[in-house]
């Protein structure tokens, strides 16, 4: 086990290190640190010596790669990269345009994010997969087919309408929970709710549907007829033989999306007012500030590669086939 975890850790670093470089080339390269003081500065005509400044200013005025106006390491390390990509490695992601820290923003910021995302996502994996072994169960019946129809429904309809929509509708005329805003403590709950059952609803159609293939591509295999053969109720067939055989095809999906659950989501977090780091990366873009918009790029790369590794280690849990085989 200890091996397979390695080997796949070995795996990730050069993935990591391509991202970064390939983020640095796009950011620096493509878009040269003159260009970002053109759209910084923000005036049609500016002069050099106001580019050159903020360059200065900024670290910008260092070389890309390669500093040779320097001795020893520091030809390295007193370069653009060294200083704005490769210390992402160790934590540290600079100070905003505004001059504020980013990891110390990125700290504070992840509570809020957490707090929209987690719900959603438990609630939502929960709901699925039970709305969805039970369209299976019941499959080729008006209940199943209307499932679907309204799964398809739901997932056609774009989440702006469900945010939009539910906003007006449970917070504007009935006033059951606020438009928008967060709080602290026990009274966040109120703002939570609403942002939290648009976030289930808005997924719930796409995933049923999901879960609900893979079920029925267990229904009819050798294990599950052996299963009824030998007397066992359907229940019992759905719930401990075809739910634990389509764990893996679930897990790829499921795993792989909670350490995103740490980025935010960037509309619903807009539209309700939450300081989340979805919000943040908007408000970056908005204001066209490129080293937040670099770090949380380099943040959602880091965290979609472990969750990649947190996949295949959870392979390894539900079939033991995999681990031998390793």
């Amino acid at each position: 086990m200890f091996a397979y975890i390695l080997r796949r850790l070995v795996y990730a670093i050069p993935i990591l290190v391509g991202v970064n470089l390939l983020t640095f080339a796009l950011f620096f390269m493509v878009n040269t640190p003159d260009d970002m003081a053109r759209m910084q500065l923000g005036v049609k005509r500016v002069t050099a010596e106001a580019i050159e400044k903020w360059k200065a200013e900024r670290g910008y005025d260092r070389p890309l790669f390669w500093n040779g106006a320097v001795a020893g390491a520091d030809r390295a390390t007193e370069t653009i990269f060294f200083q704005k990509s490769a210390r992402m490695f160790l934590g540290d992601f600079g100070r905003a345009e505004d001059g504020r820290d980013i990891a110390r923003e990125i700290s504070a910021r992840m509570g809020p994010s957490l707090a929209i995302a987690v719900p959603t996502f438990l609630l939502g994996l929960g709901v699925a997969v039970t709305l969805a072994l039970t369209l299976a169960f019941f499959r080729a019946t008006a209940l199943d087919f209307w499932g679907v129809v309204l799964c398809v429904l739901l997932m056609s309809i774009s989440s702006l309408f469900y945010i939009i929509g539910g906003q007006f509708v449970f917070a504007k005329v009935w006033q059951l929970v606020p438009i928008s805003g967060f709080g602290e403590g026990l009274d966040n709950g109120r703002f939570l709710v609403l942002p939290v059952v648009i976030g289930v609803v808005g997924g719930i159609g796409a995933s049923t549907r999901w879960y609900r293939t893979l079920f029925l591509e267990e229904v009819n295999k050798d294990y599950v007829r052996t299963a009824r053969a030998k007397g066992l109720p359907e229940t019992v067939v759905f719930f401990r033989h075809i739910l634990k055989n389509a764990m893996i095809p679930i897990l790829t999906g499921v795993v792989v999306v909670i350490p995103s659950l740490f980025m935010g989501s960037l509309l619903t977090e807009s539209f309700f007012g939450i300081p989340g780091l979805g919000s943040y990366t908007i408000d970056a873009i908005h204001a066209q500030d490129f080293a937040v918009v670099r770090s949380m790029v380099f943040i959602g790369s880091a965290l979609y590669i472990i969750g990649l590794m947190l996949t295949d280690i959870s392979y390894t849990l539900v079939d033991p086939r995999i681990r031998l085989s390793s």
